[in-house]
C-alpha cells in the first residue's frame, strides 16, 4: 500500500517575487533604501550606467527592479501615465508601520493614504515613490492555507 504524503506543510520560503522597473533604477533603489527601509540584497550594473536586475529585502522578503528596457515586460508608471500594480507589504507590528510611516513622512513621501486601522484588522499607509509606483505597507497578513 502506498503512503500518502503530506501536503499541508507550512512554506517558510517565498514564492512570489513582486519585479518592477524604473527609468532611474539607481535613484530608485537609494529612495528604497533611504525612506522605505530596503537593504540591499544583490545590484548588478547594466550598460549605460542602468540597473540590469537588483533584489532588495524588507522584512525577510525581497523584491526585484531593474531599469526600464526598450521591451515589453515593464515600464515604469511615470512612462505609462499612471499606475498600473501596488505592491503590499507585511511588517510585524503596528510600532514597526508607525516608525516607517513617520521616516515617510520626514522624507517628503508622497503619502496617497494616511495611517488608518481598516475593518479587517489592518494598521496601514500607502506612499507613491518618485516614479509613480504605490507601496503599502501594513499588519494584516492574509494567509492562503
Amino acid at each position: 500500500m502506498m503512503e500518502r504524503m503530506n501536503t499541508t506543510q507550512s512554506r517558510t520560503a517565498q514564492s512570489l517575487y513582486p519585479a518592477v522597473r524604473y527609468n532611474d533604477a539607481k535613484a530608485a533603489i537609494d529612495w528604497l533604501t533611504s525612506v522605505l527601509g530596503f537593504e540591499r540584497h544583490v545590484v548588478y550594473d547594466g550598460e549605460n550606467g542602468t540597473i540590469a536586475h537588483a533584489e532588495l529585502k524588507l522584512a525577510g522578503n525581497l523584491i526585484m527592479l531593474g531599469s526600464v528596457k526598450n521591451d515589453e515586460y515593464g515600464k515604469s508608471p511615470s512612462t505609462l501615465g499612471g499606475v498600473t500594480a501596488a505592491v503590499y507589504i507585511a511588517l510585524d507590528s503596528r510600532e514597526e508601520i508607525d516608525t516607517l510611516h513617520g521616516r515617510v513622512k520626514a522624507a517628503g513621501g508622497d503619502v496617497i493614504r494616511e495611517l488608518s486601522d481598516t475593518d479587517y484588522g489592518s494598521h496601514d499607509f500607502a506612499v507613491r515613490d518618485p516614479e509613480g509606483h504605490i507601496w503599502s505597507f501594513g499588519t494584516y497578513k492574509p494567509q492562503a492555507g
